[in-house]
């Protein structure tokens, strides 16, 4: 046997149990530190993924100033060219017409012959109204004679105050029935002019419906036998939206575009309004004139009318994402301080598409969140894009994170 084992053998047996009882201890203290440092480990991992929770339930969102300056705005409605002055031609005197000269697009001048009429109806009656005037005249020359004679004998008693005022009388008759034949020829006369169609102003003849031999009716009847048009100058009637026709005034400033003509435009200008709303249509008509010296547009062509609508100097615009519509009306989210929500009422006072022009409610210095998030709210807290930030993850709780398992 040897040293060692002699030794041990002579230990008591209560020295042995106080070193056990001894590591037993050392052993659960460090137990204790063990879940000690887990538990304050944990809790701490706990509370950073709160604070990370909460930074991520955070908004983020994309802010801008207003645009101030004023945009331009155009309304392009359809149109169709009309002549600023049309004349259908037709006869005041029946018969068949002798001869034409201006044909389809011949330009002509004031007072131009454009047909002559062969009337022998009217010159029958001018025949007829001379032979008139002239039975007439010498009935009124007998009367007078008639009347004189009777003066001078009623002097000696030989003729009586009854017949010389039968006598004046049928000298006043015969003298009216003159002026009558004598108006009827005149008539006839004036009539007989219209023999001869002229052109009533300087244009062009834009229609001819008749030809040599044909019967030619007096008045209106049947289509016109020719159509003279002014196109110096074109009229361009337009049908303007009711909301439009304050912005619209006299003197308006235009562009006229023609299929015809793709890459030329025509000025114009506003001359006239109806001034009355079609039911129909819910329009008002406005005329505008365009001068067409060139003579390149066409009447009753149809034309593209653009209007240039008159605008602010200064205006507030934002984009019309940024608009809110619920509950609360019209509004518009701001970015109030410490970055909480200001949610504002506003009014629009154009739409112009993507950005929408607001007439009350906001300021040019207000910070206009773009896009709001659905259910935003005043004086929710949002974080601005691009500003600095803190970690998206916080580095505890990536360290203890476990597959399978949430963070912590």
């Amino acid at each position: 046997m040897s040293l060692e084992s002699v030794q041990a053998a002579s230990l008591p047996p209560r020295a042995s149990r106080r070193a056990l009882r001894l590591g037993a201890i050392a052993a659960a203290l460090l137990a204790a530190i063990v879940v000690v440092v887990g538990i304050t480990t944990r809790k701490m991992a706990d509370a950073r993924l709160v604070e990370w929770t909460e930074r991520q339930a955070v908004p983020t969102v994309s802010v801008a100033v207003p645009d101030t300056r004023s945009n331009r705005t155009t309304l392009d409605l359809p149109g169709r060219l009309e002549a600023y002055a049309q004349a259908q031609i037709y006869s005041r005197v029946s018969g068949y017409l002798k001869t034409w000269t201006a044909d389809i697009g011949s330009p002509v001048k004031t007072g131009q012959l454009l047909a002559e009429i062969d009337a022998p109806d009217v010159d029958q009656q001018i025949m007829q109204a001379q032979a008139n005037v002239a039975s007439a005249t010498a009935n009124a020359s007998l009367a007078d004679a008639t009347l004189q004679r009777g003066q001078s004998l009623a002097q000696s008693g030989a003729v009586s105050k009854q017949d010389l005022d039968q006598r004046a009388a049928d000298f006043a008759n015969k003298q009216g029935l003159v002026k009558s034949a004598q108006a009827n020829l005149d008539m006839l006369r004036v009539l007989e002019k219209y023999k001869r169609i002229v052109a009533p102003f300087d244009g062009l003849v834009t229609a001819r419906s008749t030809d040599v031999g044909a019967l030619i009716s007096a008045g209106g009847n049947g289509p016109p036998l020719f159509v003279v048009s002014d196109t110096s100058r074109l009229r361009v009637y337009v049908n303007v939206p009711q909301n439009y026709v304050p912005s619209i005034e006299m003197g308006t400033k235009a562009e006229i575009t023609v299929p015809e003509f793709p890459r030329r435009s025509f000025s114009a200008t506003v001359e006239a309004s109806a001034r009355a709303v079609d039911t129909a249509s819910g329009t008002t008509r406005m005329q505008l004139v365009v001068h067409n010296a060139s003579g390149a547009l066409m009447t009753g062509a149809f034309a593209n009318v653009r209007l240039e609508l008159p605008h602010p100097e200064l205006a507030i615009n934002v984009p019309a994402s940024a608009l809110i519509f619920d509950q609360g009306g019209l509004r518009v989210a701001t970015i109030g301080p410490e970055n909480r929500v200001l949610l504002k009422t506003v009014t629009i006072a154009r739409d112009l598409g993507k950005v929408v022009e607001i007439a009350t409610g906001l300021d040019a210095q207000d910070r206009v969140i773009e896009t709001p998030p659905d259910g935003i709210a005043q004086g929710d807290v949002v974080r601005i894009a691009g500003a600095a930030s803190t970690p998206s993850e916080p580095e505890e709780a990536s360290a203890k994170h476990v597959p399978g398992k949430p963070p912590g």
